[in-house]
């Protein structure tokens, strides 16, 4: 008889938050899962923006994504001198084994990777998007999120 296994809920940072709420494409997400896990740090810096702030409105607003306490940060993570919401995803990660982070920050995705720990950032969930029939094309989004203020390098 299969084994069934709860499938473990991906863990997001405030910069996919932050540009795909800002662009319109924050259910873009869902994506991950039905659910999706803010640790508090992260929370934290979304709700600083203030009530009147579109990301701040869409954590108080999105019932499935989860605000969520993080466990404290491994040494081995606090070694990366990530920022607090970084490092928030990363231990919740860490501790979760086979849990996917949703990050932009290169040095964060470089210690998910030395880790082992699943990495996406926004870039990825559009092309997850794209593939899945979700949106028609990527070019249309990744300018939306250009205008919203994301940094894009021109190897990308």
């Amino acid at each position: 008889m299969a084994e069934n296994k709860p499938s473990l809920l991906p863990v997001v940072n405030a910069s996919p938050l932050i540009f795909l709420s800002k662009g319109g494409y924050l259910d873009l997400l869902q994506l991950a899962g039905e659910q999706v896990l803010v640790p508090e740090p992260v929370a934290e810096e979304i709700r600083r923006c203030g009530t009147g702030d579109v990301t701040a409105q869409a954590l108080a607003g999105a019932p499935w994504l989860l605000v969520t306490a993080s466990p404290p940060v491994p040494a081995l993570i606090q070694a990366w001198d990530l920022g607090p919401g970084e490092s928030a995803v990363l231990a919740l990660a860490f501790a979760r084994p086979g849990t996917e982070v949703i990050i932009d920050d290169r040095a964060g995705r470089r210690c998910a990777g030395s880790l082992g720990i699943p990495v996406r950032g926004k870039l990825g969930w559009v092309l997850t998007a794209k593939r899945s029939g979700r949106i028609e094309a990527a070019r249309p989004v990744v300018e939306r999120l250009l205008e919203t203020g994301m940094y894009l390098s021109q190897q990308v």
